[in-house]
């Protein structure tokens, strides 16, 4: 290798171990200067079918997804950021058809109303539905997958309530 090219080599190494770019996957777009906290109301469950679990689960997955992915302090009221809700739907229905005409797969829907108050920012303050859905085989009960299909579900609800009071996407 000539002297030259070492020369060469020798910058790019020094210019690419000086330079580093970051990147924030938890995609929150929040001004923690003007922001400091969020309050999460309990989400009480009005849904016709009721699941005695169903309302604890979802406000704590959400409570817990503002935790984990932000610095706001969570609050149960009065934070600069409020959100709050009710549970509206729970409902199993017929998916598939199989080719002896049964019921293939069964789907279990939940439906959540929230209302989203931003004090710092009155203009971004939405209400809004969510709505998740799993499928589950028909020949199952819905005791018996209930708890991981709620699981999943929940999941999916808080991350998009995330995604529209903080991650803005």
């Amino acid at each position: 290798m000539t002297k030259g090219y070492r020369y060469i080599l020798l910058v790019l190494l020094v210019l690419t171990n000086g330079c580093a770019i970051s990147y924030k996957f938890n995609g929150a777009n929040i001004n923690y200067q003007t922001t400091h906290s969020i309050s999460i109301a309990d989400f009480p469950n009005n849904a016709a079918m009721v699941n005695p679990s169903l309302s604890t689960n979802l406000t704590e997955g959400i409570r817990d997804l503002y935790m984990r992915q932000t610095r706001l302090e969570v609050l149960r009221k009065g934070g600069d950021l409020e959100l709050e809700g009710e549970i509206v739907g729970y409902d199993i229905s017929q998916g598939a058809i199989s080719a002896n005409s049964y019921a293939a797969e069964s789907k279990l829907t939940i439906r959540v109303t929230v209302h989203f108050t931003n004090n710092i920012y009155p203009e971004e303050s939405f209400d809004k539905t969510y709505s998740a859905f799993q499928t589950f085989d028909a020949s199952q009960l819905l005791s018996d997958v209930q708890d991981q299909l709620c699981e999943a579900i929940i999941t999916e609800i808080a991350e998009s309530i995330y995604n529209d009071t903080v991650a803005k996407w």
